[in-house]
């Protein structure tokens, strides 16, 4: 897979900050202020590096580690933005998304961990990023694996499978109709909307990417997270994360 043909000379426009602010390693949800509240509760020396635009990145340590959390804002194009950004300009190897999604699956739950083992679009993110006409993207299976072998270790149920990334919000949109649509044989398990773009870009770039999300609604259930939920209460992925950081061998 080839990395896009960019403009030479260009800087950043979004992330305003000195290249050494920014660790090797990114843990990125998509709100900016759950970014503020993980740096704030569990990081250590945390500083505000980058504030543009409001999309918060603060740098601390994590048992000794050093590393990133910046939000991502909400979908692919912001997923873009930031991600692209962040690997291209500021030499990042590794981010792990962190965030919230939709159960497809009725063997999910309410505050069930997934880990994207693909991550399945209809969109044309691909092809419109550097001409690839794919459909799926994947993470880096190392990373995965170091993922899984933290959760053991600290007594999480992690769920790997596939997600789908839609364009828009699952329940502000005809969701059936795009399921009928999905590729014979494609087990989507949960729904979130910013997987594919990371996933997409690390894998042009030669970098690594993961996908961890939180179940707050279903398909199957009239259960919500409520939006206090959702911001503050995703301790055990949070922790997922950064057990997995401040234990690999980078």
């Amino acid at each position: 897979m080839k990395a896009p043909n960019v403009m030479e000379g260009l800087t950043p426009k979004h992330i305003d900050c000195a290249i050494e602010e920014i660790a090797d390693t990114v843990i990125m949800p998509g709100d900016p202020l759950r970014a503020k509240y993980i740096a704030e509760i569990f990081l250590e020396q945390a500083k505000l590096v980058s504030s543009t635009r409001n999309m918060y990145a603060y740098t601390g340590f994590y048992k000794n580690k050093k590393v990133t959390i910046m939000g991502s804002g909400m979908g692919m194009p912001s997923m873009g933005i930031y991600a692209f950004e962040l690997f291209y300009f500021f030499g990042v190897e590794k981010i792990i998304r962190i965030g919230t999604c939709g159960a497809h699956s009725k063997d999910l739950h309410l505050r069930d961990i997934v880990l994207a083992s693909e991550s399945y679009t209809e969109g044309n993110f691909a092809y419109s990023y550097n001409g690839d006409p794919t459909h799926f993207a994947y993470p880096s299976k190392s990373l995965n694996e170091q993922i899984i072998k933290t959760a053991e270790k600290t007594n999480k149920k992690v769920h790997v499978g596939t997600v789908m990334t839609t364009e828009q919000f699952d329940f502000y949109s005809d969701i059936e109709s795009i399921l009928k649509r999905v590729p014979e044989g494609t087990n989507l398990i949960a729904g979130e909307m910013e997987s594919f773009a990371l996933f997409h870009i690390a894998s042009s770039l030669e970098k690594a990417a993961a996908c961890l999300i939180t179940v707050v609604d279903s398909k199957h259930s009239t259960d919500f997270m409520s939006i206090e939920d959702r911001e503050k209460s995703l301790n055990d992925m949070f922790l997922l994360a950064l057990d997995t950081v401040s234990e690999e061998e980078l």
